[in-house]
């Protein structure tokens, strides 16, 4: 009996370890932490609009690869500094994506989103 409790107990420690533990909570994001997110959503809506030829986008830099790379580090900043994970990351960008198509789309957000990308170091515009 003693072994077999103890058996059943070593048993339930290994599928416990076994298990992935649950990410801890996320917080909140920060304003600027949102509005980080807003870009990157306005450089997506640009990069996706410039590979489809759209004359509108065109009058912006190439975002492809800058909007990609801003979106990267971005994401890694917040799994560390938010709690976040890929999923949440994800989920917070469509939310803010669906911010700025409410507003006045990426217009009225690029000139903004181009400076902060602009000021932060590797981004220097090409």
């Amino acid at each position: 009996m003693k072994n077999r409790a103890a058996l059943s107990l070593a048993l339930l420690a290994s599928a416990a370890c076994s298990l992935s533990a649950p990410a801890f909570a996320a917080r909140p994001l920060t304003a600027d932490e949102r509005m980080a997110l807003r870009c990157g959503a306005a450089f997506a809506v640009v990069a996706t609009g410039q590979a489809r030829g759209d004359a509108a986008m065109k009058q912006y830099p190439p975002m492809a690869q800058r909007g990609r790379e801003y979106f990267v580090r971005l994401a890694a900043q917040l799994m560390d500094d938010a709690g976040m994970d890929e999923a949440g990351v994800r989920a917070a960008a469509r939310a803010e994506a669906q911010v700025l198509a409410r507003q006045r789309g990426v217009e009225g957000m690029m000139p903004f989103c181009l400076k902060m990308l602009d000021a932060q170091p590797g981004f220097a515009p090409r």
